[in-house]
């Protein structure tokens, strides 16, 4: 099976990712809607003034998953992740990311352009990951763990 298609077949079904940072050895995780491009990049947008958007700027390192919602006795399908995460600064960049999240998420193109130009107090973030791991019971029930690395 092609583990990056089922990545995105998953990614595709879901919307909210769990995110997970750190600061002086000390966990923080928090919810955040998501978009992702071809290459498996998650974008979304936050505030500056967030911990976890303060956490970022000081250790871009992080770790997350996203579950889709099941019931007790389903066969279990998730992903955890881990990689790297920024702040977009760039125009370039935050085009992109823009573009991918507001196609996802319905965000009006006032809001985009808010956004972009720096009159809304959001702004796009990107997880570049390093690692999915997908946990998978329906398409791997004798192996549910599989790693995919990306580069």
């Amino acid at each position: 099976m092609d583990l990056k298609q089922l990545i995105k077949d998953y990614l595709e079904k879901a919307r909210l990712l769990q995110v997970a940072t750190s600061r002086d050895n000390q966990p923080w995780v928090c919810n955040v809607y998501f978009a992702f491009d071809e290459n498996l990049n998650l974008f979304w947008i936050s505030t500056p003034q967030r911990r976890h958007s303060q956490e970022i700027e000081n250790n871009e390192k992080v770790a997350g998953t996203i579950v889709l919602p099941h019931t007790p006795g389903d066969k279990v399908r998730g992903i955890q992740f881990q990689g790297t995460a920024k702040k977009l600064t760039q125009p370039d960049e935050m085009k992109h990311a823009m573009n991918i999240y507001a196609a996802r998420m319905s965000t009006k193109e006032e809001r985009v352009q808010n956004i972009l130009s720096g009159k809304d107090n959001h702004v796009p973030y990107q997880i570049k990951p390093t690692l999915f791991v997908l946990f998978d019971e329906v398409n791997f029930p004798d192996s549910p763990r599989q790693e995919f690395k990306l580069d």
